[in-house]
């Protein structure tokens, strides 16, 4: 449509924007509408029983559910992988991207537009009429005659909407938003998921020192065995094997604790790679407290639906599925678009820009797939045979998520009884020790029985701090298996995210 009377235009334009806007606001939206999958949820978990559910009293501030083991240390080795972690770091750019994908699906419900100015020059055959195609699309006539050149000059400036009829840029974008929320959600499971490697590293390197603590009063102990055991060799009370064992014992015993300083070396470079800095920058000084297992409570299986982000992104992921078989489905269907153009032309550039020489144009465009030897089709098959995967994974993961918890909650609960037994294999070695101690003393037994008990009683005093650190471990696991703090509701206001991680990113600036 060219230009006519002057008086005409607003009124056919506002004509065509009007029926532009009732068709996308009248339009529907092909493909299913999201139904989350039905699941077997069974009613308790089976190794819960003597477990406290969680009440609204039991719930820790969002995510900071390391103040249950109330160390100050630990927590501020959390803020410090909050700020620092790499792996964090690649899953906060990852929620960026698709943070970018909703933008620009929200860009496609606007129209775009373009400017382009250009020149060309055309002949004609001899003896024939010609004509010049100019950018808009329209042809002048460059006469008849003989053969001539002629030049065109044009700026035009063009505007194109696409009308949402069948949906299909709903379907994205609700697409696009179910994706970020399941990045978001990945973000929040890796976070957790660092967070539980270092509490349960830091844990680890803290049983570790009340290890080398045992070890190192018990090198003492025997050292002093042995210069005691010296002193009666020279007096001839003890035989030379007496003295031999008693060297053997306590230089194994040295062994062992050398052995637990590398243990603890590896834990330390560890807790430094996941707070972002290098091993060589970083220590842990030695505190003589052991670490306090925490009462974790427990919750009803249908609530950790809601409370593991990998649960959650996993059934984003399915709802990001099922809007991408309307959008393979909409493909299939025409087109809707409204375009317009407006400019000048001319054959010289000393007229070019005259209002003899403006033009414009506004119109509807329909495209229409007509073949495509089933292409289209396809892609709607694979869109559906990919929510199918998308729903098999979020129901594995719904499956995954029950086994972890039923295996934690034995684990503590088999580990909590064999650590009362433990307890009492420690008093009652330490006993026969103590009784065997003084019987040596008093030359009623050999070097060989106080060997004997020492040994076993040390054994039994390493077992038991061996099975503290196996409960402050289950303990970690379980708290990162019930989700940690975290819930879904999160995923409905990402804004609060989106602070964070700008203030996050502003630090080095601020600095």
């Amino acid at each position: 449509m060219t230009a006519s009377a002057p008086s005409s235009r607003p009124q056919r334009l506002a004509w065509s924007l009007t029926f532009a806007l009732s068709l996308a606001l009248t339009g529907c939206a092909l493909g299913p509408d999201y139904e989350r999958p039905v699941l077997s949820t069974p009613d308790s978990f089976k190794e819960g029983e003597g477990w406290k559910l969680a009440t609204p009293a039991d719930e820790l501030e969002r995510g900071r559910w390391w103040e249950m083991y109330a160390d100050p240390v630990l927590s501020d080795l959390m803020r410090r992988l909050d700020d620092a972690n790499q792996t964090v770091a690649q899953s906060v750019a990852q929620y960026l991207q698709a943070k970018t994908a909703v933008r620009g699906a929200k860009a496609a419900f606007f129209p775009t537009g373009g400017a382009s100015v250009d020149k060309t020059r055309s002949s004609s055959a001899s003896g024939g009429g010609g004509s010049v195609r100019l950018a808009d699309g329209s042809t002048v006539s460059t006469g008849g005659g003989g053969g001539s050149i002629t030049d065109s000059y044009n700026a035009v400036t063009n505007i194109s909407w696409e009308l949402d009829i069948w949906g299909r840029l709903r379907r994205q974008l609700e697409s696009d938003r179910a994706s970020l929320q399941a990045s978001a959600a990945d973000l929040a499971a890796v976070r957790l998921s660092q967070q539980s490697t270092l509490a349960q590293s830091y844990l680890q390197l803290r049983v570790l020192d009340g290890q080398r603590r045992l070890l190192k009063a018990t090198v003492e102990a025997y050292a002093r065995s042995l210069r005691l055991t010296e002193n009666q060799y020279r007096a001839g009370m003890v035989t030379k094997s007496d003295v031999t064992q008693a060297r053997t014992q306590l230089k194994s015993t040295e062994a062992q604790a050398v052995d637990l300083d590398y243990q603890r070396a590896q834990l330390e470079h560890a807790i430094a790679v996941l707070v972002g800095v290098p091993p060589a920058e970083f220590a842990l000084a030695e505190r003589d407290a052991l670490p306090t297992l925490p009462e974790i409570p427990t919750l009803l299986p249908s609530r950790l639906l809601e409370r593991r982000p990998d649960v959650a992104s996993a059934e984003r992921q399915v709802i990001s599925a099922n809007a991408l078989i309307g959008v393979a489905k909409a493909a299939r269907f025409p087109t809707f678009s409204l375009s317009a153009a407006g400019g000048y032309r001319s054959s010289t550039t000393s007229n070019w820009f005259v209002t003899d020489n403006r033009f414009w144009n506004i119109g509807p465009e329909m495209t229409l797939p007509l073949f495509d030897g089933g292409l289209l089709r396809s892609q709607v098959d694979q869109a559906r045979a990919t929510h199918q995967q998308a729903v098999a994974t979020y129901r594995q993961t719904v499956l995954d998520s029950f086994r972890e918890v039923e295996d934690y909650l034995v684990q503590l609960s088999v580990l909590e009884r064999e650590s009362r037994a433990q307890q009492e294999a420690v008093d009652a070695a330490n006993e026969s020790r103590r009784l065997m101690e003084n019987q040596y003393k008093a030359g009623t037994v050999d070097y060989t029985s106080v060997v004997t008990v020492q040994t076993a009683a040390l054994s039994n005093e390493r077992t038991g701090l061996t099975l503290l650190s196996n409960r402050l471990t289950a303990s970690v696991q379980l708290i990162a298996a019930l989700g940690g703090g975290w819930d879904s509701a999160e995923l409905d206001d990402l804004e609060t995210l989106d602070e964070r991680l700008d203030k996050a990113r502003a630090k080095p600036e601020e600095d």
